[in-house]
């Protein structure tokens, strides 16, 4: 019983021995050789650069920076579709051709048309024809943070 035994070990550590063996050859003559055009290296400066060319996401390609725009009293800005705004000083009123509103990404609400828009809140504006304007029952604009197109009408 006991040669018996020893042999299905052997056996069996053959047969695993031989599955092992045949997985580390199997990687090693992939026929890819690191740095070759199959599996490249490449350097940090090398990311960095393709980020900096808007590699690093996006629809458009290109990163936006945040522009600080004062919007008159009587005025309305109107954010392009995908657009960002941070209302800084003053007070704010949402803005939209059709009954839908704004995205505040901070607390997670639409805020509808005629509604108040909070200061330092993130805004998105899903779609285009959408904005802020300033309150009518205040002296001055409002200055914002835009990220994306804008047109002040």
């Amino acid at each position: 019983m006991a040669k018996k035994l020893g042999y299905t070990l052997l056996l069996l550590l053959l047969v695993v021995g031989s599955f092992y063996l045949g997985s580390v050859t199997t990687e090693a003559d992939s026929g890819t050789t690191p740095g070759s055009v199959d599996d490249p290296l490449v350097t940090k400066s090398y990311v960095d650069k393709k980020v900096a060319e808007g590699g690093g996401g996006g629809s458009s390609g290109a990163v936006s920076k945040l522009e600080v725009v004062t919007v008159p009293l009587g005025k309305t800005i109107i954010v392009a579709d995908g657009g960002e705004l941070i209302v800084r000083s003053g007070k704010a009123i949402a803005v939209s051709e059709d009954a839908n509103g704004l995205s505040d990404m901070t607390d997670g609400l639409d805020i509808a048309p005629g509604k108040a828009v909070a200061t330092n809140h993130l805004i998105l504006f899903p779609r285009s024809g959408r904005g802020v304007q300033p309150d009518p029952n205040q002296k001055n604009g409002l200055i914002v943070l835009v990220r994306g197109g804008y047109q002040i009408k």
